[in-house]
């Protein structure tokens, strides 16, 4: 059986992506953070959920967990929980920039002249890099 995504119709409902929603101590910080970076706008916001992106198109959701613990990123004891992979024209100016907005950049790097592992304020990691 393989394991090959496919983009061929099937047979049911139609099913689209949403959001991909990150966990979080602080909704408005993350959602600052990540809206600066992608100049994603504020489409839902409420206390404990914000919701980044334009209408027709997928968003970027940020949900307060009150025990949220930080992902321990290249340490597996607590695991990296959502990863997200973001497009670059620029390596270097494109990591700057993220260090400026308020990213960490953790002591491991896999492959750095292809791409850059940096962890959000939450301590997600995420990477960008300039491979499509």
């Amino acid at each position: 059986m393989s394991t090959e995504p496919t983009s061929e119709p099937t047979s049911g409902p139609a099913i689209r992506l949403l959001s991909v929603d990150f966990d979080c101590p602080d909704p408005a910080e993350l959602a600052r953070f990540y809206g600066t970076a992608l100049g994603l706008p504020v489409i839902h916001s409420s206390d404990d959920f914000i919701l980044l992106g334009r209408d027709g198109t997928p968003g970027l959701g940020f949900i307060r967990v009150a025990d949220y613990r930080r992902p321990t990123w290249p340490d597996p004891s607590q695991g990296k929980q959502a990863h997200m992979e973001l497009g670059v024209d620029d390596l270097d100016a494109a990591h700057a920039r993220m260090l400026a907005l308020g990213a960490l950049e953790p002591s491991v790097q896999p492959h750095p002249d292809q791409r850059r592992v940096l962890l959000d304020p939450a301590g997600h990691p995420f990477c960008i890099s300039t491979q499509d």
